[in-house]
């Protein structure tokens, strides 16, 4: 029988506590020494090696290189988590190496805690830093009172709309809530046009729309991990988007940004995608797009949150890494200050600000390709200050958003409607985090 491993021995407990039953996890790091003795700042200049799939990186690290003579900043890029990425970093730790810091989206970060590769920040002082972040970032990386990496770009959701085709050809608003979603989806569809379309296997839509709900999947809770996942908050999204899908008034052939919408957005023939911040940049090569795109809030619940969270990474310190404390220190110029933040929008195309109020010079202006909005400040900053702090990321995460992408997938077929979905996932769910060694409950 495999050993329970506690949620609180496991992520808020100590490194040695945490590796103890970790058989059916990702190769924990031989010795974890960062979470077992408090690692002191170098007497000598130190080199930092920082693992990352974000382009140009080293452009933003030669900034601070600059700044300073003690801590000089070296990245290497690797391919995107699940394209290989991940399978590198964890490898290099299983073998008591790989770089001081390595890039993981936000949703991965407690399963790479999990496993044992991560320096818990709290231990080095990070908690004193928090005031710099932006709240909705810094709840991502945070289990329980532990700060598990550094918040390096979020994805508040908006909605991101072809304004010449909804407004000028058919008259209609962007709706500013889900019913007003509902019926402009359905004069849209009867114009022979599709408000938005979905790739049904991608469950990162669906999670973020219960987020926004209000809805709070995985909640530690004592010694346990609590699974609940049809909460009153959860099943009014999925009646909801049931009806969606039943009445069939959005496309389910293919997702935002792929080929064929990049064809039918140029056309007019998609008029919109519901998404992270980040979209903004993919919209801009939709065909002809230029001065006929706008951005408005997500639509919402009467009791909701204004947004959901969709994407977004952190920059966090390995458990192989000799120097926290100067890893520490770059990651949080990186990340709040603002010659860190314009490097990474510049030169890397990072996602929201990490940072609480920076949102970075050139998103403080109006958008040429936006018809002239300045919707960074006007939409995407209430979204990104309208968040659901009360959520926790799974120790497993990716594996769950697959299993709800494949009830996504079923759900468009009309095989298996998402309210009965929601139930079966969440056994199948508990089922593998106690086969993990996790302490998990279905919510009564």
């Amino acid at each position: 029988m495999k050993p329970r491993l506690t949620r609180r021995t496991a992520l808020a407990g100590s490194g040695a506590a945490m590796l103890a039953g970790l058989a059916a996890c990702a190769p924990p790091s031989p010795g974890n020494v960062n979470n077992e003795a408090i690692i002191p700042p170098s007497d000598g200049p130190v080199t930092l090696s920082y693992w990352a799939w974000l382009k140009d990186l080293q452009k933003v690290a030669d900034i601070f290189n600059e700044k300073q003579d003690r801590i000089k900043v070296e990245t290497t890029w690797i391919p995107g988590g699940n394209s290989g990425g991940y399978a590198k970093i964890l490898s290099a730790v299983s073998a008591g190496g790989g770089p001081d810091i390595a890039q993981i989206e936000l949703r991965q970060v407690p399963e790479f805690a999990l496993a044992g590769a991560l320096t818990e920040l709290t231990r080095y002082g990070f908690a004193d830093q928090a005031d710099a972040f932006d709240p909705g970032a810094l709840s991502q990386i945070k289990v329980g009172e532990s700060y598990w990496a550094v918040p390096q770009d979020t994805g508040p959701v908006a909605t991101f709309y072809n304004r010449e085709v909804l407004e000028g050809e058919l008259g209609l608003q962007p709706p500013a809530t889900w019913e007003e979603f509902r019926e402009t989806a359905g004069v849209v569809s009867e114009a022979g046009k599709n408000l938005i379309t979905l790739d049904p296997s991608d469950g990162s839509h669906l999670i973020s729309w219960m987020m926004q709900s209000g809805a709070v999947w995985f909640r530690p809770e004592g010694d346990a991990w609590i699974v609940d996942m049809t909460g009153d908050a959860s099943m009014r999204v999925a009646e909801f988007w049931d009806e969606i899908l039943a009445a069939k008034i959005i496309g389910t052939g293919y997702g935002a940004f792929s080929t064929p919408w990049m064809a039918a957005a140029g056309e007019g023939n998609v008029l919109a995608t519901i998404g992270g911040s980040w979209s903004d940049a993919l919209v801009e090569s939709v065909p002809n797009g230029k001065g006929k795109w706008a951005v408005s809030p997500m639509p919402t619940w009467p009791d909701g949150y204004a947004s959901g969270a969709h994407g977004g990474s952190s920059a966090a310190v390995l458990s192989t890494s000799k120097h926290p404390v100067e890893a520490l220190e770059f990651l949080t110029w990186m990340c709040t200050d603002p010659d860190g933040i314009d490097a990474m929008i510049k030169y890397s195309g990072i996602g929201w600000s990490p940072a609480k109020d920076y949102i970075g010079e050139s998103r403080q202006e109006p958008s040429e390709f936006f018809s002239g909005q300045n919707y960074n400040e006007e939409v995407i900053l209430p979204m990104a200050e309208g968040q659901n702090l009360e959520w926790t990321w799974a120790p497993m995460m990716q594996r769950a958003s697959a299993i709800v992408g494949d009830g996504m997938t079923t759900a468009v077929s009309g095989e298996v409607p998402l309210v009965d979905m929601l139930p079966q996932v969440q056994t199948e769910i508990v089922k593998i985090m106690r086969e993990m060694g996790l302490n998990a409950e279905e919510a009564r």
